[in-house]
C-alpha cells in the first residue's frame, strides 16, 4: 500500500492542545420517552440560534456507566456506539422498556469510529493497531485494512460511503497523549478489498466524516483547526478541491459529527461542551448545551429520524474514565430528520 509523502503542517489554526478533563456527576440510566424537550433559548453573541436551544440536563438518558462514548451511528433500527476506553462495541434499542445495551464484539485497544460494508458487516477503527477490524457473525473480529505499516499515529474515525462502499478513516498525526508537538493529520481511503492509500494530509487532527446526502462531498472535522472541511469525492475514491465548509465560533473543537437531511452537520465540540447544529459557512442553527462535559459524537435516528442522540463523558483521559464511569448516551428531540 502506497501511503504517498505526508506534508507539513500549515494551518494556521493549529496551535490548539487537547480537550481539558472536565467533571461531572455519574446519573442513573432512565428509558428513552417520547416526550421532545424542544425549546427556544436566548443566542450567544452573533450565534444564530433556530429551531432547538437546550440544555443536556433535560435531555432523556438511554444509556450511563460507559468509559467514554464514541462512534454514535443508527443503524437497523438501534443505537450503536463503542467505549473507546474498553474496545467494546455495543448496540441497543432505545425504544425497547428496560433496554440494556449488547455486546458486539470487543477489540485489543482502543475503539472508534463503526460503519457498515456494502455487504453488511460491522466494522471497527482499532486506533492502537491502526487497522480497521472486521466483525464476524460470532462477535469476533479480524483485520479488514492494516495502516500500521503507513502510518505511526492512532486512527481516529470513519465513515463509509455508501455509494461506493469505499471507507475514508483519518489517524491523530501526531502522539497526543505522549505530549508530542501537534502535527499534520492524514485521511486515508481503503478500498473494499481492504486496501488502503493516502487520500489528504496536512489536516489539523481529522477526525469524524460525512458525505453530504445527495452529494459527492465529503466533509471532514478538524479538531484543533475549529473547522469543517469539505472535499469532492472522485469516481476513483480520491478527494479534490479542498476548501473550508465552515468556520466555527471561537474556542469550538469538532470531534464527532452527523449529517441531516437538509445537509447541515450536527458538530460536538469537546472543548465546550456543546452540540451545534451548523450549516456551510459556519451558522449556527440549534444548540444543546453540555456545561462541564466532554461534547464526543451524535448520531440521528429512532423511528422517524428525529431524535439526536448525544454521547459525553467527564473526561478524555484514560485513567479518569476508569475510576468514574460517568460517560452516558441521552437523547433530544430535534426538527430535521437524518438522511
Amino acid at each position: 500500500m502506497d501511503a504517498g509523502r505526508r506534508r507539513p503542517l500549515t494551518a494556521s489554526a493549529g496551535d490548539r492542545g487537547p480537550p481539558a478533563p472536565a467533571t461531572a456527576d455519574r446519573q442513573r440510566r432512565r428509558p428513552l420517552t417520547a416526550s421532545a424537550v424542544d425549546h427556544q433559548g436566548p443566542a450567544s453573541p452573533g450565534w444564530q440560534v433556530g429551531r432547538v436551544h437546550t440544555t443536556i440536563d433535560s435531555a432523556t438518558e438511554v444509556v450511563s456507566g460507559i468509559r467514554f462514548p464514541e462512534g454514535n451511528r443508527w443503524h437497523d433500527g438501534r443505537l450503536w456506539y463503542s467505549d473507546m476506553h474498553t474496545g467494546e462495541v455495543f448496540s441497543v434499542d432505545p425504544g425497547a422498556p428496560d433496554a440494556e445495551p449488547h455486546l458486539e464484539t470487543t477489540i485489543d485497544g482502543q475503539s472508534s469510529g463503526l460503519g457498515w460494508l456494502a455487504d453488511g458487516r460491522l466494522i471497527v477503527s482499532a486506533m492502537n493497531a491502526r487497522t480497521i477490524q472486521v466483525v464476524r457473525p460470532d462477535g469476533s473480529n479480524e483485520p479488514f485494512a492494516d495502516l500500521s505499516s503507513i502510518e505511526p499515529s492512532l486512527l481516529n474515525d470513519l465513515v463509509v460511503d455508501a455509494a461506493t462502499g469505499r471507507t475514508y478513516v483519518g489517524a491523530f498525526g501526531y502522539d497526543l497523549y505522549g505530549g508530542e508537538e501537534l502535527g499534520p493529520g492524514p485521511l486515508y481511503v481503503v478500498e473494499q478489498d481492504g486496501t488502503a492509500r493516502l487520500a489528504a494530509d496536512g489536516l489539523v487532527f481529522p477526525n469524524s466524516a460525512n458525505v453530504l446526502p445527495g452529494t459527492r462531498t465529503l466533509v471532514v472535522s478538524e479538531t484543533w483547526g475549529g473547522r469543517l472541511t469539505a472535499f469532492d469525492i472522485e469516481p476513483d475514491g480520491s478527494l479534490t478541491r479542498r476548501r473550508e465548509w465552515a468556520a466555527l465560533p471561537d474556542g469550538v473543537t469538532p470531534d464527532g459529527s452527523t449529517v441531516d437531511a437538509e445537509g447541515a452537520i450536527w458538530v460536538c465540540s469537546v472543548d465546550t461542551g456543546e452540540f451545534l447544529r451548523i450549516v456551510e459557512g459556519g451558522a449556527v442553527t440549534d444548540r444543546v448545551d453540555a456545561p462541564g462535559l466532554c461534547a464526543i459524537d451524535c448520531a440521528l435516528g429512532g423511528e422517524d429520524g428525529r431524535t439526536l442522540y448525544l454521547a459525553t463523558a467527564d473526561s478524555y483521559d484514560p485513567a479518569t474514565t476508569a475510576r468514574t464511569r460517568a460517560g452516558r448516551i441521552s437523547a433530544v428531540r430535534v426538527t430535521v430528520p437524518g438522511p
